[in-house]
């Protein structure tokens, strides 16, 4: 009997310690979990959503806002042709082509309009202008050049809208742009298409009029260009132009190209400033290094652009430059392309003087030249 008790009292005294084990553990877990701050980790979480949630807005507002930019920048593109025609031209066998279909940007209230001169035509040529309400005006080329295959037209009209100019020195590759165009003609008028800064200073070579064109110093875009792109604009993020749609390689996808717009811009300030513009030249046609391999593949030099041509009787002949002559310098400034060397003349005046640094035989001297009148 004692020893019945015995195993008794064993038995309840192993259940009262396990029962005491299990209430220490319990005791000790519910101390453990009401220490964490579960309000911690819910802001946490909150404060995620949060951000996600901001960064989803900041981008729809980022969107809305290049949508009103682009809708704004549409009124001041136009199009344009060297004929009175503003329909059909989709069912035309190569109707950019035939009726000179092409696009242009205005940059002045008082009807200053940037496009291609294969577009317009060239100086003092007559070409006609549609503008965003259909009306169509009757515009006359002020000026153009040829090698850069870019013209300024004007018509008689007030208060127009007008794009704001940028600056093409500051892009950057994988920037975002975009081409606003008539790609097929006035069916398709101020067809908006994206892409990104796919490189700058680009120089290509094309066959025209059973002559090589070598153009150079392009900005290269993803944007899609067609025929009838050529004149518009491509503007950045915030609507200003930052180039002239031009060329578009049609043997490849994805591949088109650009003049940068700060070529023109002292043409165009001076027209919008005085009404006029003399266009002073040194006389020399000259290749930027990237161009020479094309013509010369045992010819290599750093910095500066190679003269290929000097114009008779030019202020260039005068102060006795070469063919072969490497200009380095204007005016102390460092030159390494073509449309360095014209965007600077453009800021001049016929009549002034500049100083050239020339690299002859490989020896660097200076030269002050008198500018002439284009």
């Amino acid at each position: 009997m004692n020893r019945y008790k015995e195993k008794r009292i064993k038995k309840t005294l192993i259940f009262i310690i396990i029962l005491m084990f299990l209430i220490i553990i319990a005791f000790w877990m519910y101390n453990m979990y009401s220490k964490i701050n579960i309000s911690n980790y819910s802001e946490t979480n909150v404060q995620g959503v949060q951000k996600v949630s901001k960064t989803v807005e900041e981008e729809n507002i980022k969107s809305t806002q290049i949508v009103d930019v682009i809708e704004n920048v549409t009124k001041g593109v136009v199009g344009i042709s060297k004929i009175k025609n503003n329909g059909n031209s989709i069912f035309l066998k190569d109707g950019a082509k035939q009726l000179g279909l092409g696009t242009g940007f205005i940059v002045s209230e008082n009807g200053y309009i940037v496009t291609n001169e294969h577009v317009s035509g060239g100086k003092f040529s007559n070409c006609y202008v549609t503008l965003e309400n259909g009306k169509i005006y009757n515009g006359s080329v002020v000026w153009s050049d040829t090698d850069l295959d870019i013209s300024i037209v004007k018509v008689n009209m007030k208060d127009l809208s007008f794009l704001e100019i940028g600056d093409s020195n500051n892009l950057r590759i994988a920037e975002p742009v975009y081409a606003i165009g008539n790609p097929i003609g006035y069916e398709f008028q101020r067809t908006v298409t994206s892409g990104i800064i796919s490189a700058i200073n680009r120089t290509i070579k094309f066959d025209e009029d059973e002559r090589e064109i070598y153009m150079s110093n392009l900005i290269q875009t993803d944007a899609t260009i067609n025929p009838g792109n050529s004149g518009g604009p491509l503007i950045d993020v915030e609507g200003k132009v930052v180039g002239i749609n031009s060329v578009k390689i049609t043997t490849a996808e994805g591949i088109g190209f650009a003049m940068p717009i700060n070529i023109v811009k002292p043409i165009i300030q001076k027209y919008i400033k005085t009404g006029s513009f003399e266009e002073a030249t040194i006389g020399v046609f000259a290749y930027d290094k990237n161009v020479i391999p094309y013509l010369n593949s045992d010819l290599k030099f750093d910095t500066g652009i190679y003269i290929a041509q000097v114009n008779r009787g030019s202020c260039a002949e005068k102060a006795d430059l070469k063919e072969g002559d490497i200009i380095s310098k204007i005016d102390g400034i460092e030159i390494n392309k073509m449309n360095d060397l014209k965007e600077y003349i453009y800021n001049k005046n016929p009549g002034e003087e500049v100083t050239l640094s020339i690299s002859r035989n490989n020896n660097i001297s200076e030269i002050k030249i008198i500018l002439d009148k284009k």
